[in-house]
């Protein structure tokens, strides 16, 4: 194996300044994020969500973005898995959005609001229908002996809902994420990147700091 030590690269592609950033931070989200969906990269909305357990212990999992919307950021998941557990006991919750190709990375900190019934059926009743197959046929971070066994379970309930609509779980939601902070990264040479934060302050405002890199 190659020594790690020597795995390194300039970062060269860009910079960034006060100048470039606009005043709200969901447009400059937009903005950037409409940048990596344009490189045609595979899943440009993937990020991580980070969550924390009653012990303290730090847990992440990577899900896709399916919404901006009404100051937060918004994805869906089983209900009764481990986020899902986490959450309801501590809902802050962070988000990270790797985009390295144009080295950048976004990193959010907030608070997870559940979505209402009527948003999450609306979203589940559209997606393809395998999908909608696979969150009933899934107990989400429970353990299962086998994939042959979860195969089974999935051809079950495949045939269990072979005509008509699939309903929506009762174990299936989403969440809405309002950051209280915002922060865009984008790569510099000789490792001096630019670090935007931006704060949300009481009256809902936003202020932008540079950080050191």
């Amino acid at each position: 194996m190659q020594d790690l030590h020597d795995i390194r690269r300039e970062y060269s592609q860009g910079k960034l300044s006060r100048k470039d950033l606009n005043a709200d931070p969901f447009v400059q989200f937009d903005l950037w994020l409409q940048q990596i969906v344009d490189t045609k990269l595979p899943d440009p909305t993937a990020m991580t969500v980070a969550t924390v357990d009653a012990s303290g212990q730090p847990s992440q999992r990577i899900v896709l973005l399916k919404d901006v919307s009404d100051g937060g950021f918004v994805f869906y998941t089983n209900t009764e898995s481990r986020k899902a557990d986490e959450l309801a006991k501590n809902p802050k919750v962070s988000l990270h959005f790797p985009w390295h190709y144009l080295e950048r990375q976004v990193k959010v900190c907030g608070v997870a609001q559940p979505l209402s019934v009527a948003d999450v059926t609306q979203y589940f009743l559209s997606r393809p229908k395998e999908s909608q197959l696979a969150a009933w046929a899934s107990a989400q971070s429970r353990p299962i002996d086998s994939r042959q066994l979860l195969m089974e379970k999935f051809l079950q309930i495949k045939r269990k809902f072979s005509e008509g609509k699939i309903p929506l779980p009762s174990f299936w939601g989403g969440y809405r994420v309002i950051p209280h902070e915002i922060e865009f990264w984008q790569g510099g040479e000789h490792r001096l990147h630019d670090r935007f934060v931006y704060r949300k302050q009481p009256d809902g405002s936003w202020t932008v700091e540079r950080l050191m890199p």
